[in-house]
């Protein structure tokens, strides 16, 4: 079998993942940050394997999704949250393999170990990156400022670039447009809730983060774009770096989920019946339809990783492809996740435990971009063309 180049260079050892999964039940039930996980990842090659090994021949997306589907099986918070900062790395390396260095920045500041984190999302904006509720001024003298509020700002603890866009609305007659920029941590007016507390993924504290006159230097601006669908090479960048590097996570989630469920079957015995549980044949039948989907989307993934490795350009067909993978990957995780609960016994109900950890981080996928009805709408565009009304 032909390795990749990466192969014999480990990011996460044994003895690391351990320590993340001893500390995973502490940062979920205080919902405090992976603070020491971070550190860790920081202090070794994590936050830099984009940089080191970008997509391309060397095989840097499929290193990153290995890494954080392995990352996620023993920390599924750690991996989510250390997500954000890859999916720009990745972004960054899939558009310079595409001929546009225009985020090479992004992989120099990362190289210095700056943090790069998201602040995209908008309570209400259902567009996602083609429209915004961030409103966007120009400055006289030049400059722009930045109004709204960002939603699941994971990192916020850490992060010292802040992804940002708002629409600037033209007054001459001239389209509205979206502008991305980054805002380095300590900029005026950006301001971070502490409003997280939710089911599960609780450590990636993805507070709420206002923005309120965030003023930001012409140059930068790094991207504008029109309003409404567009194919511009950055909107691919975010959309397959996000969606294959989520996916991953949740992968992880269901291997470890399948793993739990394996050891319960093999572990516990039937008192009425006189044998273990891994001998009766309808648990047997709901483990494997678990592991069978969770197959399926392995599959995908990587396929996907291949292809974005390889350069391969198939234009609007990539997005349907995207979106299934990502809605895949986390149905494979809430079904593993169900079986882990359902054969864990009552001492598995218990809210300290794996399982039940688990499952909540998993029912988490459904909000990420894009939705399940989000994902299929975008599959029946693709084909049947866009509806007529």
């Amino acid at each position: 079998m032909t390795t990749t180049p990466w192969a014999a260079h480990p990011l996460l050892t044994d003895d690391l993942l351990g320590r993340f999964r001893s500390r995973a039940a502490e940062y979920d039930a205080a919902n405090i940050f992976f603070t020491e996980d971070f550190d860790e990842l920081q202090a070794g090659s994590y936050l830099r394997m984009l940089v080191e090994c970008p997509p391309g021949d060397a095989g840097g997306m499929a290193r990153a999704a290995a890494s954080q589907r392995r990352l996620a099986s023993a920390a599924p918070a750690t991996a989510l949250g250390s997500s954000m900062h890859l999916v720009w790395t990745a972004v960054a390396g899939l558009l310079a393999q595409r001929g546009d260095p225009s985020l090479g920045f992004v992989l120099d500041e990362a190289e210095r170990g700056e943090v790069f984190a998201f602040g995209v999302s908008e309570p209400g904006n259902d567009a996602v990156l083609f429209d915004s509720l961030t409103r966007v001024e120009q400055i006289p003298g030049g400059g722009y400022s930045y109004t709204g509020t960002k939603v699941f700002t994971s990192l916020s603890p850490v992060w010292t670039r802040l992804g940002i866009f708002g629409k600037l609305q033209a007054d001459d007659g001239a389209d509205d447009a979206i502008l991305h920029a980054f805002v380095p941590r300590g900029t005026a007016g950006v301001e971070t809730l502490t409003d997280w507390n939710p089911h599960g993924m609780r450590a990636t504290q993805s507070n709420t983060t206002r923005l309120t006159d965030v003023r930001v230097p012409p140059d930068a601006v790094f991207r504008s774009l029109p309003v409404g669908p567009n194919r511009d090479l950055l909107v691919f960048g975010i959309f397959a770096a996000f969606e294959t590097l989520i996916a991953s996570v949740y992968l992880g989630i269901a291997d470890r989920a399948l793993e739990l469920a394996a050891e319960a079957l093999l572990r516990r015995r039937s008192h009425t019946a006189g044998r273990p549980l891994a001998d009766d044949p309808v648990l047997r039948n709901r483990l494997a339809a678990a592991a069978m989907r969770r197959t399926g989307a392995e599959a995908e993934l990587s396929g996907v990783v291949r292809d974005l490795d390889g350069g391969i350009e198939a234009g609007s067909a990539w997005f349907p492809r995207l979106v299934t993978l990502k809605t895949h990957a986390v149905e494979a995780a809430v079904e593993a996740t169900n079986i882990a609960l359902h054969v864990g016994g009552g001492s598995g109900f218990s809210a300290s435990s794996e399982a039940v950890r688990l499952s909540r981080d998993a029912l988490a996928g459904q909000f990420h971009p894009s939705t399940e009805e989000s994902a299929r709408a975008s599959v029946a565009t693709s084909l049947l063309g866009a509806p007529s009304s």
